[in-house]
């Protein structure tokens, strides 16, 4: 041909077909889609509101982050800020994000521990000795801090990362407690962050 171009049925390769999961939603209806999708395409995919108000996804029950991509064929419900199941989550990142501002406001300062409990969160801090232990008059300029992180919109990525990948990495930011925490869990453990 004109073009240079030349094909022939050796050098075709056949398309592959595309993998699917199969998706049943609350009110039973089934629908299948791209297998690696996750929740929030499919919440967007159905509404921009629904995306909006879901703050994640329970796969055959289980609560799990909106931004997993769904491996198999599940049942799927989306979680709402207002759903009780939400309420722990919402914890979580709320603890994840005073550690963040706690860390811009007070550079040195190693994060603990912070999980969510049955009526709020809280976080350990080991404050640099620059600064020394955190005041009353410490907490509106750490709140205000929040807000800012907040209101930036950023979005929160749950990663599970290797062992000795995070270890190191840890340490090499100073954080000698969760450098020792993560070391410390068993083996198989995945560890996200």
């Amino acid at each position: 041909p004109a073009s240079g171009f030349q094909y022939s049925l050796t050098n075709l390769k056949p398309v592959e077909p595309e993998v699917k999961v199969a998706l049943t939603f609350p009110d039973g209806a089934k629908r299948e889609f791209p297998k690696s999708i996750t929740g929030l395409d499919i919440a967007k995919g159905i509404s921009p509101s629904l995306a909006k108000r879901t703050v994640a996804m329970a796969l055959d029950g289980v609560v799990t982050d909106l931004g997993d991509a769904i491996e198999r064929d599940a049942r799927i419900e989306f979680i709402a800020r207002d759903d009780a199941r939400a309420l722990e989550l919402i914890r979580h990142d709320a603890a994840h994000v005073l550690a963040e501002a706690v860390q811009a406001l007070f550079p040195g300062t190693q994060i603990t521990f912070g999980p969510s409990t049955d009526d709020g969160f809280y976080y350990d801090f080991a404050p640099s000795a620059a600064h020394g232990p955190f005041t009353d008059e410490d907490l509106p300029a750490i709140e205000a801090e929040m807000r800012r992180i907040i209101a930036a919109n950023k979005p929160l990525r749950r990663e599970v990362w290797d062992r000795a990948t995070l270890i190191s990495r840890w340490q090499q930011q100073g954080e000698s407690f969760k450098a020792a925490w993560a070391a410390e869990l068993p083996a198989d453990e995945p560890l996200p962050v």
